[in-house]
């Protein structure tokens, strides 16, 4: 019977970057896999894929849209969905060979096949029609997230999909409905419509991108409903009629009231995700979970199972590849006797549309909520000289600072680059940085970061540009 120090149940972000940390800390490693491939749902069906297919209906759109007024002249562009799938999958595949090298240089065992947790220290991985029992002092569960169904509404992959199915469909819908007005679903709107579907986002709450600023989603919908996006808001999705050329779904208010009938070539179910613990043993190994599935830890990832822990999406917090990857590499520290440590406050979050929503910390709602006096500083792109000679003026930059003390406590980006912008905010804010610090801080000109300068010197209603 093979014998480590630390096996990782789930080779995702969270997994495969806690299995690298804890082999550079000196122990002995293996990973269990039940996929073919290791990356788990980020850079296989996920995060990677969504990333490579916006990237390249972006450049469909400008080269459609934009080049002509910055002078350059190009034919129409033709679309050709199958070479753009191919890009799409030569992101993933160097991405996952660069994951199976890691496990390599780091001399980390790659178990293939399902993993059961039999007990403490015991884990049954069955696969190919062979099962083996490996021993290890400590597990990690890292086994992510599966989608959120919705009773009634069977996925088949072709014309109701999941996120899966939207990233490999085969030709363009003339009719794409979207239920889920969060972070993927608008993702994968965005690719869509810009390919030429026409797109419309069925959405329970009143709100699109439920936990963000609510001015910055207030924004955000306007620049969508600009771009074509329908969004119809207060609804819910009752039924899906599969029988037709076309599919015939159900819409009724939220709040009750006359239903009404939409026609779509494609649905896609985008309500969210759920902790995957499918076949882990966990009720017979004693685990707990909590009321909603996940695997109850304390705050050293610890489960109630002596030497069992577990990260990322299996566990309570935001449902992001990067928060997984912190959580890895401090499990694995705290696993190796060190100080191992999250900040849950510094998680920042995006939407990859075009343009990008970017937050960290807390958002005025919250802030409200919980009785905290602040300032708030903000500073348009239309008001940026980079953003304002490349024509991409849309959204703004705000940013939320404790009244008394001045520590910046929030901010949100709506832009080109917010993603990449948001950045600056996070490690300001990891340091426990003030508005004056950041304001102080010279920015290079012309760039969209210096609109992050300006808020935070707005914070203290001293903006020089507006």
């Amino acid at each position: 019977m093979a014998s480590y120090d630390l096996v990782v149940i789930g080779t995702g972000p969270g997994g495969y970057v806690c299995a690298i940390r804890a082999a550079q800390l000196g122990m002995k490693v293996a990973v269990v896999e039940k996929n073919a491939t290791l990356g788990g749902t980020c850079l296989n069906v996920g995060c990677m894929p969504s990333k490579a297919l916006l990237h390249a209906s972006e450049m469909f759109e400008e080269a459609a849209h934009s080049f002509a007024k910055m002078g350059v002249s190009v034919s129409a562009p033709k679309l050709d969905l199958a070479a753009m799938m191919n890009f799409k999958q030569q992101g993933i595949d160097g991405n996952v060979k660069g994951v199976e090298f890691l496990m390599k240089k780091n001399k980390i065992d790659v178990l293939k096949g399902t993993g059961k947790i039999l007990g403490a220290g015991k884990v049954e991985v069955s696969g190919d029609g062979k099962t083996e029992v490996v021993e290890t002092k400590n597990i990690v569960i890292a086994t992510g997230s599966d989608i959120a169904r919705l009773k009634g509404i069977d996925i088949d992959e072709k014309r109701i999909v999941s996120s899966t199915g939207a990233l490999s469909l085969e030709k363009v819908p003339e009719k794409l409905l979207i239920i889920g007005a969060g972070v993927i679903g608008l993702e994968l709107g965005s690719v869509w419509r810009r390919l030429g579907a026409d797109v419309m986002v069925v959405e329970f709450l009143d709100r699109i991108l439920p936990g963000m600023d609510g001015e910055v989603a207030k924004q955000f919908q306007r620049m969508l409903e600009k771009q074509g996006f329908v969004l119809k808001l207060g609804a819910k999705v009752t039924s899906v009629d599969t029988s037709g050329k076309t599919l015939s779904v159900k819409v009724e208010p939220a709040a009750g009231g006359a239903a009404e009938t939409l026609e779509a070539d494609v649905v896609l179910v985008c309500i969210g995700r759920v902790p995957y613990t499918e076949g882990l043993g966990l009720k017979e190994a004693g685990v707990a979970l909590d009321s909603r599935g996940r695997v109850e830890i304390d705050s050293h990832f610890s489960t109630n199972v002596n030497g069992i822990y577990a990260i990322g999406d299996v566990v309570a917090g935001p449902m992001l590849a990067h928060k997984a990857e912190d959580e890895g590499v401090a499990c694995a520290e705290i696993i190796a006797g060190q100080a191992g440590h999250v900040n849950y406050d510094v998680i920042p979050g995006v939407v990859y549309s075009t343009p990008e929503v970017s937050s960290v910390g807390k958002t005025e709602e919250e802030l409200k909520q919980a009785g905290i006096a602040y300032t708030a500083g903000k500073f348009p792109f239309t008001a940026n000289g980079r953003s304002k000679v490349n024509q991409t003026t849309d959204g703004f930059v705000k940013i939320l600072a404790d009244a008394k003390t001045d520590r910046v406590l929030g901010v949100h980006i709506v832009g080109r680059e917010a993603g990449e912008m948001i950045h600056e905010a996070c490690v300001l804010m990891e340091f426990g940085g003030s508005a004056e610090d950041l304001a102080r801080t010279c920015h290079a000109h012309p760039t969209r970061s210096e609109a992050i300068k300006e808020a935070a010197l707005a914070v203290g209603k001293r903006a020089i540009h507006m």
